[in-house]
């Protein structure tokens, strides 16, 4: 669990840095483009920096979205099953995440693959677009380790979703 929690905070700090990088970024690009004139064109590079990031919060946010129950589902059949029925459902549902997880994690390498050896690059940031492939080949595996958690007990959460309203 030690591990999970330190999982859990890199998460985090990862997100919330992503997050506070953009807002900066874009605040900054407004700023000079109001104010600075010309010297806006020299700050381009920041439109397409800010959806690169937006890119890498959004698959970086998958597992931790997964653990708290904040991904869409319809929860109103699950909840009236009996209990036997219920346990075998969720669990066919956490295997069946987890092995198209892996599935995806697996694309997403291929594909991180493929494009970086086209040579392809970013027009103003000037970096291998096939490093954007990362973002959903982290974001998968962090998802599969979560479905893989919920699947052996070590996180609940099937009733972390259902007792959080918010």
């Amino acid at each position: 669990m030690r591990l999970l929690s330190i999982l859990r905070l890199v998460e985090r700090v990862f997100l919330v840095s992503v997050f506070l990088t953009m807002v900066v970024l874009f605040t900054f690009s407004v700023l000079v483009r109001e104010v600075g004139g010309t010297l806006a064109s020299d700050f381009a590079w920041i439109e397409e920096a800010v959806r690169l990031l937006n890119i890498f919060l959004v698959f970086g946010a998958l597992g931790l979205a997964l653990e708290r129950g904040r991904h869409v589902g319809v929860d109103t059949f699950r909840n009236r099953m009996p209990e036997y029925a219920r346990k075998w459902m969720l669990r066919t549902i956490d295997l069946v995440g987890f092995v198209f997880s892996i599935y995806l994690v697996t694309l997403g390498f291929r594909m991180l693959n493929f494009v970086l050896a086209t040579g392809q690059r970013s027009p103003t940031l000037d970096i291998p677009m096939g490093w954007i492939y990362a973002a959903p080949l982290a974001g998968f595996g962090l998802l599969g380790l979560r479905f893989a958690l919920s699947f052996f007990g070590v996180i609940e959460r099937f009733t972390l979703a259902g007792s959080e309203k918010s």
